[in-house]
């Protein structure tokens, strides 16, 4: 009976193992975020919502705009904790947080909006290597950046 009930506990471990290791997170390819195949997709989602919203806001429709902008920030979020971003990422990352900075910016909000334009100009400053797209999009940033200034003691 010893002998029996030894064997059912050693299958039962070697089941609950099997569920366990089944239930483990996936492993990142080389350690490395954006290999994995979710990154990319994740990039194009929030290029898409960044779209669509700036549609939106164009058209005067600031709240959908925001939906959708609150939306993006939990991918945004997660596509930046890699060590590494991509570009693509960086970039989708960037013109969510300008779209938002703009949308604060017109309703005098401009404290807030000068905070999301200086998340970019942290961004790109420090970007590696440095492209003609990533001075543009800096220079873009300190100039709204200089708006803010501009209206911030009314």
């Amino acid at each position: 009976m010893d002998g029996l009930r030894l064997t059912r506990l050693r299958i039962a471990a070697i089941i609950a193992f099997t569920v366990l290791a089944g239930c483990a997170a996936p492993s990142r390819v080389d350690g490395d975020p954006t290999k994995e195949r979710w990154y990319p997709e994740a990039v194009q989602q929030l290029a898409a919502i960044n779209r669509q919203a700036e549609a939106l806001f164009e058209k005067g429709e600031s709240d959908k705009a925001a939906a959708l902008i609150q939306q993006g920030q939990s991918l945004q979020s997660r596509l930046l904790a890699a060590p590494r971003p991509t570009l693509e990422a960086a970039e989708a990352a960037s013109d969510l947080d300008d779209l938002y900075g703009r949308m604060l910016l017109s309703n005098r909000h401009y404290g807030w909006a000068r905070l999301f334009f200086q998340k970019n100009v942290a961004r790109w400053k420090h970007w590696n290597p440095q492209t003609a797209e990533t001075k543009k999009r800096l220079d873009q940033a300190n100039a709204e950046i200089a708006e803010c200034d501009r209206h911030i003691g009314e």
